[in-house]
């Protein structure tokens, strides 16, 4: 399936996940043998890989995907960026997952690669994740199309001048034809439903998913957040700081306002929760008892 097809009007809602490729062998087998059967097991519509820069885990984006598809019978997703690739290899790279049979992508610009401060464009390559949408249309085959996700920010994105340059980037995204948004991490939900709003007032149609990170680690969460430009709300902030030093009572935390946030999402008419489950699944399937799906 196509992510088009996923979001019917008034369909139940569209449970995903994303995960990330491990970068040692060991950590792949855990994945293949531990983390993927309990994922699958909580039956989401599908499942993200996400990507790694300048090929650090890029292969195994791929590989990851081709497994999800082949041995669980699950849609995959890859995900696609601008960083370190030029047309050719990206075009490369398109057909690698057509061949694969996965039928959805991911497309970001992708953020600098360590120890970079600024994205700097590739030579023939794409400075802009509408550039990189716009290349995948314009050399799929006609009649099969990939489904394509596309990035949100309800918060801004950290290098934009301005909310609303922000928003008409996102516009020139789904233009190209990005099919479905999947937001940035957020905690705060009134930020979501403006950002919707927003959105749909400059001409947006397209579903727009909200993106959940369940809370592991306050220190984590802490250095996630300063990264990505994601706020804390300050009574969430109280119960991280008194959970500072204590992993279990700030994964409780993390899940009580996961279960909270998804709860009010779907009440309010979310299309479905994407969650950024971090490589782990005991906090995930916890939250997936908790909700009304």
């Amino acid at each position: 399936m196509h992510f088009p097809e996923y979001f019917k009007p008034d369909g139940k809602p569209v449970i995903s996940f994303e995960l990330f490729p491990p970068k040692t062998e060991a950590g792949m087998r855990t994945l293949s043998r531990h983390l993927l059967p309990e994922l699958v097991q909580l039956n989401p519509s599908y499942i993200t890989v996400t990507y790694g820069a300048m090929g650090t885990t890029r292969a195994r984006t791929l590989e990851i995907a081709s497994l999800i598809k082949k041995e669980f019978q699950m849609e995959p997703a890859c995900h696609l960026t601008c960083v370190g690739s030029s047309r050719a290899d990206i075009n490369g790279i398109l057909k690698d997952i057509r061949d694969a049979d996965i039928h959805n992508i991911v497309a970001l610009r992708g953020d600098p690669p360590q120890g970079s401060d600024d994205f700097v464009q590739p030579k023939d390559g794409f400075g802009h994740a509408n550039e990189l949408v716009a290349f995948i249309r314009d050399t799929e085959p006609p009649r099969d199309p990939f489904g394509v996700a596309v990035a949100g920010y309800p918060e801004k994105h950290l290098e934009a001048e301005s909310f609303e340059a922000d928003l008409a980037h996102l516009k020139r995204k789904v233009d190209a034809g990005g099919d479905i948004v999947i937001t940035q991490l957020f905690f705060d939900n009134q930020r979501y439903f403006r950002f919707v709003e927003q959105a749909r007032a400059a001409g947006i149609a397209a579903p727009i998913v909200p993106g959940l990170m369940p809370i592991l680690s306050a220190r984590q969460i802490q250095r996630i957040t300063s990264m990505c430009g994601a706020t804390i709300p300050p009574d969430l902030e109280k119960k991280l700081v008194d959970a500072i030093d204590d992993d279990d009572k700030a994964m409780a935390v993390g899940v009580e306002q996961c279960i909270a946030q998804a709860e009010e999402l779907l009440e309010r008419g979310a299309p479905g929760i994407h969650f950024y489950v971090l490589n782990k699944h005991v906090h995930i399937r916890e939250i997936m008892d908790a909700l009304p799906l």
